[in-house]
């Protein structure tokens, strides 16, 4: 059975101020999709999907596309290795682009742009993110059982772990019932405090540390394809269409659609920590955390061989 693993690289990482995907954080210099692709495929993942801008397609053959054509899958199986763009030149016919968009539009419109070589189960992430091996072996278990229309899952990890010191973050906050998704609420201005609290400071709130979040952590059908077609066409239609810094997000998405009983989704838990970089002065805490794993054994010296 072909799984895939699908990663969206092709944010601009504006915050963090360069691009952080194929920043060399590991002890060897590897990139966090690294660690991504080295997880899912001792899970049982044979297929890897990079989503990037069509100027990035060089550099990821290099530091990872070209090595993975020569690996196998836990299962023993060639890995596939397939690559989608992200780019205006995707939109929609019936779409005029605003002269002064510069902006991607978001997880919506990336996902949709690998529909034309995603056709299995497949699992959603961001590249500058980890989310640790016991995530993709929950993902890839449920993936194998999950109906072929309306069913999705996701992994959902605490909101304690995962904002920054440094700065604000956003998160979707999920609301979770008998391990299902019913709803997810995106909060765009989530603050850490030393003292271990956070808070909205959109809404002037105070959050509960314990709430369960999205990481963009999706498990789909290839159903889910003209799903997202029509959505990011009505987005396009609506005001998000004429708004040039606006972005058509996976999250919001998920809560329309459980919204309208037209999804359900599982919530899976990963005893693994999730950690990222969304500042730049996230990376040393980052490389430290991968520099632990590596000497207690969890990666090997080198993941490329």
């Amino acid at each position: 059975m072909k799984v895939s693993l699908i990663i969206m690289a092709a944010g601009l990482g504006s915050r963090y101020g360069g691009s952080k995907q194929v920043d060399g954080i590991g002890p060897n210099g590897e990139i966090l999709m690294e660690y991504s692709i080295y997880d899912a495929l001792r899970a049982g993942f044979n297929k890897v999907v990079f989503i990037i801008k069509p100027e990035m397609e060089g550099l990821v053959r290099r530091l990872c596309g070209d090595y993975l054509e020569r690996r196998t899958s836990g299962d023993g199986s060639p890995v596939e290795v397939a690559y989608a763009f992200q780019d205006f030149a995707s939109l929609p016919d019936f779409y005029r682009l605003p002269p002064e968009r510069t902006k991607p539009f978001g997880t919506v419109h990336a996902l949709l742009c690998a529909a034309g070589v995603v056709h299995e189960p497949c699992c959603v992430i961001n590249a500058d993110d980890y989310y640790g091996i016991d995530a993709y072996r929950a993902m890839y278990g449920e993936l194998k059982r999950l109906p072929a229309e309306r069913k999705a899952a996701m992994v959902g990890y605490l909101l304690k772990n995962t904002a920054s010191l440094h700065g604000t973050v956003s998160r979707g906050i999920c609301t979770v019932e008998d391990g299902q998704l019913r709803s997810v609420r995106e909060t765009k201005k989530i603050q850490l405090y030393p003292d271990g609290t956070l808070r909205d400071l959109t809404a002037d709130c105070p959050l509960d540390p314990q709430s369960p979040v999205s990481m963009n952590y999706w498990g789909f059908m290839p159903s889910i394809f003209p799903v997202l077609e029509r959505y990011f066409a009505a987005f396009l239609h609506g005001e998000g269409g004429q708004d040039p810094k606006s972005e058509c997000l996976l999250p919001i998405m998920v809560d329309d659609l459980l919204r309208t009983n037209e999804l359900e989704v599982s919530v899976l838990r990963s005893a693994d920590k999730w950690f990222g970089m969304t500042y730049r002065e996230d990376r040393e805490t980052v490389a430290e955390e991968l520099r632990k794993l590596h000497r207690a054994g969890a990666y090997p010296e080198n993941l490329r061989k």
